[in-house]
């Protein structure tokens, strides 16, 4: 970041007197025109004879206007002073987030090839799992230390737009017990959805004996809806079979995080 005189650091970072003046300015504007100093001092951490002082300046230099005991009014220059100062904290913000953050911090992916630190790499999304390897990709980054292929590695000073989209959930609804359970499941067509999944789930033991019925064993039943709605965000199509009394709720939640689905009714008639 250039110094100049719009840089917070050449300006009022670097007087705790213009930070106080700039904060003094702000409680004014918000409660002008009856002003309380003593809760400004509070608030501020200072004595009440400081604020006064503070605003004498202000109300000399034109950025307050005073119009009786306690009454006071933030000026059309002050606010062009508040506005300047805040413009300028906001650009060095941006600088801190985007230029020092992002340089500092490390992501972890997983070596696609044997790497070495310094190596400029690709960063890519496959089967939900974040990947480096040396061939091009829309977002790059530079690896930190030595990996070998399969090893976590870091990956600093991650740049671009890591190509990534969200899996599609294919909702199965089964009946509870007292509607004939897995008995009453259409087995024929629940093996063909389960087939192209990348992770099937079952909430309810109606559902999960289902699966089993079908040869399948689900990779998720404890914790299966969250953990479908976070595989899905991580690209990987999903199939949960689902008892329908839990099939309601589970839709608002999916409304709720704005995942697409497909919903097949299961039970045979």
């Amino acid at each position: 970041m250039t110094p100049d005189a719009k840089d917070p650091l050449n300006s009022i970072l670097r007087s705790k007197r213009e930070v106080s003046r700039l904060q003094i300015l702000v409680e004014i504007a918000e409660h002008q025109p009856a002003v309380r100093q003593q809760e400004i001092a509070i608030k501020l951490g200072v004595t009440p004879q400081a604020i006064s002082e503070y605003i004498r300046e202000l109300v000399d230099e034109g950025m307050v206007s005073a119009s009786g005991r306690g009454n006071y009014e933030v000026t059309k220059t002050g606010i062009e002073w508040v506005l300047a100062n805040a413009e300028s904290l906001e650009a060095y913000a941006r600088h801190i987030r985007r230029d020092i953050i992002q340089q500092v911090s490390v992501w972890t992916a997983i070596a696609a090839e044997n790497l070495q630190a310094g190596d400029e790499v690709g960063v890519y999304m496959k089967a939900g799992f974040l990947y480096a390897a040396k061939k091009q990709q829309q977002a790059t980054g530079s690896v930190v230390a030595d990996a070998k292929k399969d090893e976590d590695v870091g990956v600093a000073r991650l740049n671009g737009i890591i190509e990534h989209r969200e899996g599609t959930i294919t909702i199965c609804k089964v009946p509870r017990i007292q509607h004939g359970g897995s008995r009453r499941v259409q087995m024929d067509r629940l093996k063909e959805l389960i087939r192209p999944a990348g992770m099937v789930a079952a909430v309810g033991l109606e559902a999960y004996i289902a699966l089993k019925a079908a040869g399948h064993k689900p990779d998720l039943f404890f914790g299966a809806r969250e953990g479908v709605i976070e595989a899905s965000f991580h690209g990987i199509d999903c199939v949960i079979v689902i008892v329908d009394e839990e099939f309601t709720d589970f839709l608002k939640r999916l409304e709720g995080v704005g995942l697409s689905y497909v919903i097949v009714d299961l039970i045979a008639s």
